[in-house]
């Protein structure tokens, strides 16, 4: 019984010697597999840094986020002034070219019957002047017969003039021009649909002519170029300024109202651009992370209303040097919201949501 003991004594302390050396090799020898030594790597964390806040990340986490920065480049910012544009019914333009062919066409019959009233009664008045060859009261009929004709030929004058004067005062000259014109290419397209007119109203505080091109915004798609025709007599009731009227190679339906980006007379002034892939939305502001150290970032303001076509004109806030995230910051952001001090016993947090 006594050696059996002392059997079981050695085979007890063999084991634990072997579990010991097992532990060692595993936790001390081979730190990598230690679940304990992984949680022990580097976290994001946030700071405040001379009162900004900073989001701390490591470029190896950086990497792994597949975060990407770039540098903020210079562009020449073009000043430019929001108008509003309508697109005009042209209905009334073509039943005034209508009425006015109608009328036209009128004043020609009624030129040529004055004119061969008039001849009549100067051959009357011939024979009646040589020794009476007709009557006096034939000579009166004549006289009569001219004196009517040239009323409605000055009657049918009065009305081509007042149907021109009133297409040229809702149109103006160049849509009035088109439209008496015989052959218009530009009149024959607005007939037949191929393009629009618009009334673009420029604010009163823009200076210097209105420009000869400009770009329209169209509901779903992209901006459409417009040619200038001439200056609108009628303005919008609904907006104060200078209106004009633009010819738009695009179909658009009667009464559309949208905007236009009108490039300032002023020459362009050097900024820079914040890609458009670079802000993100907060609190109905619009922000950007700037990249302040290889492992820091931190969020600014960028002011909304200066888009370009190579992102966000900036003139303050920013510098040449700053790198700005272009991929990743609306990771930064939420890492950036979340509750600090918070463990996890999960290796891969989004586990925890199980």
């Amino acid at each position: 019984m006594k050696y059996r003991l002392l059997f079981f004594c050695a085979v007890t302390i063999a084991l634990a010697a072997g579990a010991g050396w097992y532990i060692y090799q595993t936790l001390y020898r081979n730190p990598s597999a230690s679940p304990a030594t992984a949680r022990a790597a580097p976290q994001p964390t946030v700071q405040t840094v001379n009162g900004e806040t900073v989001v701390v990340l490591s470029p190896d986490v950086q990497r792994a986020s597949h975060i990407e920065v770039a540098p903020l480049v210079l562009t020449t910012a073009q000043p430019a002034s929001a108008a509003w544009a309508t697109v005009v019914d042209l209905q009334p333009l073509f039943d005034l070219h209508n009425r006015l062919a109608a009328a036209r066409a009128d004043l020609d019959t009624l030129t040529a019957q004055s004119d061969n009233s008039h001849a009549q009664y100067e051959r009357s008045r011939v024979l009646f002047e040589d020794d009476r060859n007709i009557s006096q009261k034939s000579l009166q009929d004549a006289r009569a017969a001219m004196q009517g004709d040239q009323a409605k030929l000055q009657s049918a004058t009065a009305t081509v003039g007042g149907l021109e004067a009133t297409m040229r005062q809702q149109f103006g000259d160049a849509l009035a021009s088109a439209s008496m014109a015989p052959a218009s290419d530009l009149f024959q397209r607005l007939l037949l649909g191929r393009m629009v007119v618009v009334r673009v109203t420029f604010p009163a505080t823009y200076s210097g002519p209105a420009p000869a091109h400009i770009t329209i915004d169209v509901p779903a798609g992209q901006p459409v170029p417009a040619q200038k025709l001439s200056a609108s007599p009628l303005a919008d009731p609904s907006v104060q300024g200078n209106p004009w009227f633009y010819a738009v190679d695009h179909l658009l339906p009667v009464g559309t109202r949208t905007s236009v980006n009108v490039p300032s007379p002023a020459p362009g002034a050097q900024a820079l651009a914040i890609p458009e892939q670079a802000v993100i939305w907060y609190g109905g502001q619009t922000w950007t992370y700037v990249q302040t150290a290889p492992d820091r970032f931190t969020r600014r303001y960028v002011p909304a209303g200066n888009e370009h076509e190579r992102g966000f004109v900036v003139t303050s806030g920013f510098h040449a040097a700053d790198r700005v995230v272009t991929q990743g910051a609306q990771l930064l952001l939420s890492e950036e919201l979340k509750p600090q001090g918070i463990a996890t016993a999960c290796k891969d947090p989004p586990e925890c949501d199980d």
